[in-house]
């Protein structure tokens, strides 16, 4: 017999834990709140993160059925992203192509249920090069 496995979810709100992270050390994309609510076949995020004083509120929604969704990007640019479940269903790949002038940045964003946390591991690369997380976050 088989068993249809079912995905991990990843609602609730979640604050970071700086201590459990490793963020970059010189520039660090991670928000310090994240909201995330799933349903069905769809997963809004609301990241909440400071940058230069100047708190930002961003709002994602994903399908998670692997077709393309596009949300605003930086400035009227338009991020195109596609969110794809592991085998298992246990992580989820989230990547994301953003416009950059003439160039492009990828982002991939994989997220996991580990010991009660919500953990994303990110990793960005562009044409000012690459860079690395592991955000942990705790369940409020």
């Amino acid at each position: 017999m088989v068993y249809a496995a079912s995905a991990a979810d990843f609602s609730g709100k979640w604050k970071l834990n700086t201590s459990k992270s490793k963020l970059g050390e010189q520039f660090s994309m991670a928000p310090k709140e994240l909201i995330a609510v799933q349903s069905g076949t769809d997963l809004n995020v609301e990241k909440h993160s400071s940058f230069q004083d100047q708190e930002m509120i961003t709002k994602e929604k994903y399908t998670l059925d692997g077709k393309e969704c596009i949300n605003p990007g930086w400035q009227d640019t338009q991020k195109k992203t596609t969110a794809v479940w592991a085998d298992d269903k246990n992580s989820l790949k989230v990547t994301s192509k953003l416009p950059m002038g003439d160039n492009e940045m990828t982002t991939v964003e994989v997220y996991k249920i580990v010991d009660g946390n919500l953990v994303i591991e990110s990793s960005m690369s562009s044409s000012f090069g690459e860079n690395k997380e592991t955000m942990v976050f705790d369940k409020q």
